[in-house]
């Protein structure tokens, strides 16, 4: 007798290829999840990293525009000058010695520039951009050290208070230009990027650009 060909009793498909647990699945879409995390926050660490100094440089320069459309409202100016933080500034564009330009500035019942804080080193380095037709299109400030070599002087005989300075990269450096003797006189200004560190000693014989500064009269 022929022998009865047995079925597979356990129930099984021999054909069936074994597959992954369902918990291992999730594991791997987590991980893929998590992944992908980390690169969108990483790249957006770096782009604030990148923009951290644009921004706030945006907010500086809003800040100080904004004091300066609040001070027209309430400070008066003669015209030609400009009003901002209870004072009055011309941006003299005719070119001088220090001397001469301290003396026009006189002669306008005014002064060279004396700059008393952050504040105002940013409202005139975001003005002489404007105004500057290149990186040595400078302006002359209120400050000298002709009478005694390093001892920083204000046109008001102050000492400069080295907490509020704003020297350029290696100055001062009492360097001549060209038939000139050393710099014994300051003039600020950077034409092509931010920067409230822009102020560079010079022989105060080279003729520069200036700006003049005085006591604002009361509100409108």
């Amino acid at each position: 007798m022929m022998s009865r060909r047995r079925g597979n009793t356990t129930g099984e498909n021999p054909s069936r290829t074994s597959k992954l647990p369902a918990g291992g699945v999730v594991l791997l879409v987590l991980v893929g999840l998590l992944a992908a995390a980390l690169i969108v926050i990483c790249s957006l660490a770096v782009d604030k990293f990148q923009s951290n100094q644009t921004i706030q440089t945006l907010i500086e320069e809003n800040e100080a525009l904004r004091k300066n459309l609040s001070d027209l409202t309430r400070l008066k100016c003669e015209a030609g000058w400009e009003p901002h933080g209870g004072n009055c500034y011309y941006f003299n564009t005719n070119k001088s010695s220090w001397t001469d330009s301290r003396r026009s500035c006189v002669g306008q019942k005014s002064d060279l520039v004396k700059i008393d804080s952050r504040e105002e080193q940013m409202f005139l380095e975001s003005r002489l951009r404007g105004l500057m037709e290149d990186d040595e299109d400078k302006f002359w400030i209120g400050l000298t050290d002709s009478g005694e070599e390093d001892e920083w002087l204000w046109v008001d005989g102050s000492a400069l208070d080295q907490r509020l300075s704003f020297w350029g990269y290696d100055q001062p450096d009492d360097l001549g230009v060209y038939d000139l003797p050393g710099a014994d006189c300051v003039r600020m200004g950077q034409k092509d990027e931010y920067d409230l560190k822009c102020w560079y000693d010079r022989g105060c014989d080279y003729p520069q650009k200036s700006i003049c500064e005085k006591t604002a009269a009361g509100g409108v």
